[in-house]
């Protein structure tokens, strides 16, 4: 009789540290994405190519049709973005100078996100890859150009590691940096991390050092979580909210189509990889064009509250071969300032 009281005690707390471990770990796993095209998730409306495993890329071209161009461009698009943000930026573009320079553009969906195949083995390496898959589909030829905003930003620099021969250019606007890769002088990126919002920096500890905790971390409500995926008014400096009618007018009809598919496929995923443990540092690379004429541009403006200018020029000084253009008194969002969008392409065909 004693001895089943006694088993009777130990049974109440196992049954609650079960449940509480059933509970966590519950807690922890994001929902399976709503795919496109399956029979819960949102429609296909896109051309999408299909990839060697099977997934699919959505894509949207602009310009003059690639069979004359004279310059054909891969645009990356950035955090929380789609291939139609990408689109509304480059109807900046003057119809002239699109006409005589022969200029044609195409943007997609990078995998999570619009209408583009969640990709579960998404790695650093992996978006190259599928970048050059979609050149080659879509019949771009040997070469071509590629350019990305932000975290699109970022992907090129895979694009130059891994793909550097099928470049004819590329061009970095603002893109996103991780303070975990080792070029940075240990007191140079930890100065730029803790300029961050304290919410940030915790994110960004758990997508580095706890990506299984990802999702949970910008789920919960028990601390504040990412501002920058709340998208919180602070993190924009006065020469972004300048440009925010006009932002809005332009992509704010895409925001729901960027992440249709739930969050965790794409901007979570976006904080594991962008800010995870790469296989290789920006700021080893060589110059893919030192026998040819391409060139690489990045693009950074010294008001940005997203991505610190101080690394950005450390980057800059590293590799000499890169040209940099610092814009004065200009924030995240210059890309969308009349004229650059010109500018920059302009610089990079030459």
């Amino acid at each position: 009789m004693a001895a089943s009281k006694l088993s009777g005690i130990f049974v109440v707390p196992l049954c609650g540290l079960v449940g509480l471990v059933a509970w966590a770990y519950q807690a922890t796993r994001p929902p399976p994405p709503k795919t496109s095209g399956s029979k819960d998730g949102p429609p296909v409306t896109a051309p999408r190519i299909q990839l060697k495993d099977g997934r699919y890329l959505a894509y949207k071209e602009s310009g003059v049709p690639k069979d004359v161009a004279k310059h054909k461009i891969v645009f990356v698009h950035g955090f929380a973005n789609c291939r139609l943000h990408v689109a509304a930026l480059n109807a900046n573009l003057s119809p002239d100078m699109v006409e005589s320079r022969g200029i044609y553009i195409v943007s997609f969906d990078r995998p999570g996100y619009g209408e583009s195949s969640p990709h579960p083995n998404r790695t650093v390496k992996s978006l190259a890859f599928d970048i050059e898959e979609l050149a080659d589909q879509l019949g771009l030829g040997p070469k071509f150009y590629v350019v990305g905003y932000s975290m699109g930003g970022q992907v090129v620099w895979s694009c130059l590691k891994y793909i550097p021969h099928r470049l004819a250019g590329a061009a970095l606007l603002t893109p996103v940096v991780n303070y975990w890769w080792p070029g940075f002088p240990s007191h140079l990126s930890r100065q730029a991390y803790n300029k961050q919002f304290i919410q940030d920096q915790w994110a960004l500890r758990v997508a580095h050092y706890m990506p299984w905790l990802t999702y949970w971390w910008n789920t919960q409500k028990l601390f504040p979580s990412s501002s920058v995926i709340a998208a919180h008014p602070d993190i924009f400096t006065n020469p972004d909210k300048q440009l925010f009618p006009k932002i809005v007018s332009l992509v704010m009809e895409y925001m729901a189509t960027a992440m249709q598919q739930g969050e965790y496929e794409s901007l979570h995923r976006d904080l594991m990889i962008g800010f995870g443990s790469w296989d290789f540092d920006p700021m080893d690379l060589k110059n893919p064009f030192s026998e040819s004429g391409g060139s690489v541009h990045l693009w950074q403006g010294d008001d940005d509250n997203l991505v610190p200018v101080t690394l950005q020029r450390y980057i800059a000084s590293r590799l000499p071969w890169i040209q940099y253009h610092e814009l004065s008194a200009t924030g995240h969002m210059f890309p969308y300032t009349d004229g650059m969008a010109e500018t920059i392409i302009q610089a990079l065909i030459g």
